[in-house]
């Protein structure tokens, strides 16, 4: 079991297996055929203690594209663990049935817990308000498909970065590529956490700023990284419904960027991007959405050691 390759933070990864991913993605979009038929025979378990939508549809398409087949549970209620079930007892069991595992589950560092007593590959699918590495994939794919490199972009990170998992995830992989700068912006009560500012972006000097205003610093951004606040993640739901609105893009704030900005969501959305942006061409997260397909199949792949 140790030799097994698990994909619970994005620093299980090296800069060159990042990129060996990306490359595959990459291909798998230019030739789908060619790797339609790779997993015959296989099963991907999606084990969804959390609601999704994008991230468990694109892990089955992304199976299923690839010849495979998948189970799994989409609300835990349907499955032994309204029982009373332990996750390490779900863990083994289901690692008997499937090849590989993609879960997603509330409390942090639950994926790294799975990974004891799973004898199959473990895919954090997110783990709380800890790490979402499969969307940081999707991230990095995105920004090297359409401004062709990870390396010299001023990156602003926009709403939620205190609870925001694929925030963190994602500042973890964009410090290791060269002359990034990050504008995070937020309200006071929903910054980044310590650990990330001294672990990361401190330790590894990497330049950035942080402001509460969107306005002030849009002009200056290569990619914008909006978030939604997360209900879900809120203890007291007055703090919630305080800060849910504290940014909006509209296509007022939209006026004042760059014409080669991209504009990126993790996505779901609630009201944090006006629908009227979806129109500007510079609005990706549905494209954002699809290339998370494409990376999740190049991850399986690897994870599999299947070319």
């Amino acid at each position: 079991m140790n030799n097994i390759k698990h994909l619970i933070d994005p620093m299980d990864l090296s800069i060159m297996e990042l990129e060996d991913i990306l490359g595959l993605a990459n291909d798998i979009m230019k030739n789908p055929k060619e790797y339609s038929h790779l997993l015959s025979g296989k099963i991907l378990a999606t084990l969804f203690y959390e609601p999704s939508t994008r991230t468990r549809f694109s892990f089955e398409a992304a199976m299923m594209k690839l010849g495979g087949n998948i189970l799994g549970f989409s609300e835990p209620n349907s499955s032994s663990v309204s029982k009373g079930e332990s996750l390490s007892d779900t863990i083994k069991i289901v690692s008997t049935y499937a090849d590989i595992i993609a879960m997603r589950h509330p409390k942090e560092g639950s994926a790294k817990v799975a990974t004891i007593y799973s004898s199959v590959p473990i895919i954090n699918a997110g783990d709380g308000g800890h790490q979402h590495p499969t969307q940081t994939l999707t991230d990095l794919l995105t920004i090297k498909s359409l401004k062709e490199n990870l390396e010299g972009h001023v990156i602003g990170i926009c709403g939620d970065l205190k609870f925001g998992r694929t925030v963190h995830s994602l500042i973890k992989a964009i410090s290791r590529y060269k002359n990034n700068k990050i504008i995070l912006i937020s309200p006071e009560e929903l910054t980044i956490p310590q650990y990330i500012r001294d672990e990361i972006l401190i330790k590894e000097n990497i330049p950035f700023i942080e402001v509460e205003r969107l306005e002030d610093v849009i002009d200056k951004l290569d990619i914008l990284y909006m978030t939604r606040v997360q209900k879900e993640r809120f203890f007291n739901e007055e703090d919630y419904i305080r800060l849910k609105d504290s940014y909006i893009l509209d296509q007022s704030k939209m006026s004042k960027a760059k014409k080669d900005m991209i504009v990126l969501h993790p996505l779901p959305r609630v009201n944090e991007i006006a629908q009227e942006v979806d129109k500007d061409p510079r609005a990706c997260y549905f494209k954002q959405a699809e290339y998370g397909m494409y990376v999740r199949m190049a991850l399986i792949l690897k994870l599999l050691e299947v070319r």
